[in-house]
């Protein structure tokens, strides 16, 4: 079950969907749209008080770009304490660092999917 949304979040989701970083433009250009056997991902998904940068409901796997404001250790401590949360709720967290986009983002998009076919087939 899905926490409740507030129209707070919902609103702030739906402005972050306007304004999304590059990393998650470049990751989004190959994660979106609807093919045959492909999960499907939502971009900038609201879940509760959280917003997912992608989240693949199928699986649910939630998928985090992380840039230079996840580096220091108050913010990896506050990652580490949401995503053992979510892992309580049966939502899987996948951390990418923005560099990784850039470097590789083929090899990226084709870990994501691959994660979210092997969670909804129970893997």
């Amino acid at each position: 079950m899905t926490p409740r949304v507030s129209t707070l979040i919902s609103n702030r989701a739906r402005a972050m969907r306007r304004a999304l970083t590059e990393p998650e433009v470049m990751l989004w250009s190959r994660l979106k749209g609807r093919g045959t056997n492909k999960p499907i991902f939502r971009r900038q998904f609201a879940y509760g008080t959280m917003i997912f940068d992608f989240y693949c409901p199928a699986a649910r796997l939630a998928v985090e770009i992380d840039g230079a404001t996840h580096w220091d250790e108050e913010a990896r401590d506050k990652d580490a304490a949401r995503d053992a949360w979510l892992a309580r709720q049966g939502i899987v967290v996948l951390r990418i660092g923005a560099a990784a986009v850039y470097r590789n983002l083929n090899c990226v998009a084709d870990g994501v999917i691959l994660r979210a076919e092997e969670l909804i087939r129970g893997e």
